[in-house]
C-alpha cells in the first residue's frame, strides 16, 4: 500500500491506490509479526479499510505496527485488476466477484514485477543485444495480465517465470562484464545468508547478490554500483551514503524497506523513501 488513495498516478507499473478497490488489504494474508500488527486470512477485509477503499491509519500505519503495508507495491496490478481485468465492478457488489478477483490479483501483481525488470532491461545500454527478445517477452507478458480472470487462474506462472528469468541473468551478466573484478568469486553472494552483515565500506561493485538475505546488514557506504539484487532481502539494511547507481532489479519495495539517508545514491528510476532520516 503506497497511498491513501489521493493524488493522481502515471507510472503503470507503480500502484495506483485512487484506482483500486483495496486489493492488497484484503485479496492477501497477513501474519502477525513485526510488519503487521495482527493476522488477517486472505480474502478477508483488513479491519482498517474504510468503506471509500481508503486506509482509515493511512498516516499512522508504522506507529501502529503495520510497517509492512508502508513498504508495499503491487507494481500497478491493483489498477489493473479493478479498472480492467473487472471493468471497475466493485467486489463489494458481488461475492463471485470478488473470489474470481482476489485470485487474480496476485497472478497479475507477478506479472507486473516481471514487466518493471524487462523495461529495465530495455534500459540497459550493455544488454543491447537482447533488447529485441526482451521487447517479445515483455509484450508477451502484457498479454498475459490482460488474460479473463479464469485464465489468470490457470496460467503457469512458474514456466513464465523460469523464462524471464533467464533473460534478467543474461543481462545482469552483460552489464557485469564490463564492471573491474564483477566475476570474481569474492563478488558472488547469490542467495548468501547475510543477516545482520557488517559491511560498511565494502566494495560490492558488480557483485551478485540475487536473492541474498540483507536483512539489517550494516551496508553504510558500501559500494553497490551495477549490483545485482534480484530478490534480494533489505529488510531493515542500513543504506545511509551507499551508491546504488546502476544496481540492477532494485525495486522500490526493497528500498522502502530498508533504512538510508539523503547521502544514499540510487538508481534515477527509484525514489528515495519518504521515512528515510536526512543523515544517518
Amino acid at each position: 500500500m503506497t497511498s491513501g488513495r489521493t493524488g493522481t498516478q502515471t507510472d503503470p507499473l507503480r500502484g495506483d491506490c485512487a484506482n483500486c478497490f483495496g486489493l492488497c488489504c484484503v485479496a492477501l494474508p497477513f501474519a502477525a509479526s513485526a510488519d503487521f500488527a495482527v493476522d488477517k486470512p486472505a480474502g478477508t477485509p483488513c479491519a482498517n479499510l474504510a468503506a471509500d477503499f481508503r486506509c482509515g491509519i493511512h498516516e499512522r500505519l508504522r506507529d501502529r505496527g503495520f510497517t509492512g503495508c508502508t513498504v508495499y507495491d503491487c507494481f500497478g496490478a491493483g489498477q489493473k485488476v479493478s479498472q480492467v481485468t473487472f471493468g471497475g465492478r466493485d467486489w463489494r457488489q458481488d461475492p463471485d466477484t470478488a473470489r474470481r478477483m482476489f485470485a487474480a490479483f496476485p497472478v497479475v501483481r507477478h506479472l507486473h514485477e516481471l514487466l518493471a525488470y524487462l523495461t529495465e532491461v530495455l534500459a540497459l545500454e550493455p544488454a543491447s543485444r537482447l533488447h529485441d527478445e526482451a521487447g517479445r517477452v515483455l509484450a508477451e507478458t502484457e498479454r498475459l495480465t490482460l488474460l479473463p480472470p479464469e485464465e489468470l487462474a490457470a496460467l503457469d506462472l512458474d514456466a513464465h517465470r523460469r523464462t524471464v528469468g533467464d533473460l534478467l541473468s543474461r543481462a545482469a551478466e552483460l552489464v557485469r562484464a564490463g564492471v573491474p573484478g564483477a566475476r570474481g568469486k569474492r563478488k558472488n553472494r547469490r542467495g548468501a545468508d547475510l543477516m545482520g552483515a557488517r559491511l560498511a565500506g565494502a566494495d560490492l561493485r558488480g557483485a551478485t547478490l540475487r536473492g541474498a538475505y540483507l536483512i539489517a546488514a550494516d551496508l553504510t557506504g558500501a559500494d553497490l554500483r551495477d549490483a545485482d539484487l534480484l530478490g534480494a532481502d533489505l529488510r531493515d539494511a542500513g543504506l545511509a551514503g551507499a551508491d546504488l547507481t546502476g544496481a540492477l532489479f532494485l525495486t522500490q519495495p526493497q528500498l522502502n524497506a530498508a533504512r538510508g539517508d539523503d547521502r544514499t545514491a540510487l538508481p534515477a528510476r527509484l525514489t528515495r523513501p519518504a521515512h528515510w532520516t536526512p543523515r544517518e
